[in-house]
């Protein structure tokens, strides 16, 4: 039997367990693999990682949720550059030469799920909200749009930091003032990246042709900007399309399988447990 699981606190509303033990269903191979979750924090992790009996037990990778995205990087042995640019690391691999490595599949999750909806590239974008997914955000957008960024934030600490970030990627990144945020939708992609309710008043300031906003909430969905874009005929992402997208590629990473059957199978398994 071959291992993987997620790692977090809290983890019990985790979706990831659901995705990936159906892409082991997809392709026959619930009697070999299987993905567990376990509440670890960022005080438990070294314990957890010390303690597992990687060769024994069969271990392919983990999983991380917050907030264990930065604190498990000096825990492994090598890092992959796309998760050092946003000091963030979703996924480690375990080696049979028993090295640890660590990647970040959000930002080419992103990618891939802007591309499925047929957003390759635009002149304009915008990103609401400063935290780690912003982060992600703004480096996928280093790969999508040809312009500079909008990132709309709270106060001068979190703006300095997203230019910081900006220069790191290489993305001209522009900061805003959050009550400027309706400013957001006339560019030609918007990426939210905030909490439940953050922008629940900005749902009446969608314009009448709005182009592709990409919220990364899955729960409850769809939020009030989503359904206001959705009946403006705007094209519409969801936290569902980013977890689905990311999970196909750990899925990847784990046990070396390529199989496009495991996109529509995570997706209608979290469509269900949602």
């Amino acid at each position: 039997m071959r291992r993987a699981a997620v790692l977090g606190s809290p983890i019990a509303h985790s979706l990831s367990p659901a995705l990936h033990n159906a892409a082991y269903a997809a392709l026959g191979l619930e009697g070999e693999w299987q993905y567990g979750r376990f509440e670890v924090d960022e005080a438990g992790l070294p314990g957890f990682l010390s303690g597992l009996d990687v060769e024994g037990e069969g271990w392919a990778g983990l999983s991380l949720t917050m907030p264990l995205k930065r604190a498990v990087i000096p825990l492994l042995d090598e890092v992959s550059a796309g998760a050092l640019a946003v000091d963030a690391v979703n996924t480690v691999v375990f080696h049979p030469d028993g090295r640890r490595t660590g990647d970040n599949t959000d930002v080419p999750g992103l990618v891939a799920a802007l591309r499925e909806r047929g957003v390759e590239k635009v002149r304009s974008a915008a990103v609401l909200g400063a935290g780690a997914t912003a982060s992600s955000a703004l480096a996928a957008l280093g790969q999508v749009c040809d312009g500079p960024v909008l990132a709309f934030v709270r106060g001068p600490e979190r703006a300095a930091q997203m230019r910081a970030l900006g220069e790191r990627l290489g993305v001209d990144v522009v900061p805003e003032e959050w009550d400027r945020a309706s400013m957001a939708f006339d560019a030609e992609l918007v990426i939210s990246t905030t909490p439940v309710g953050a922008t629940d008043h900005l749902a009446d300031a969608v314009p009448d042709e709005p182009g592709a906003l990409f919220d990364v909430l899955y729960h409850p969905w769809p939020t009030p900007l989503a359904a206001a874009w959705q009946r403006r005929d705007g094209v519409v992402l969801g936290g569902l399309d980013l977890l689905v997208h990311q999970a196909v590629l750990q899925f990847r990473a784990f046990t070396g399988l390529d199989d496009a059957d495991v996109v529509a199978a995570m997706r209608a398994a979290g469509q269900a447990a949602l």
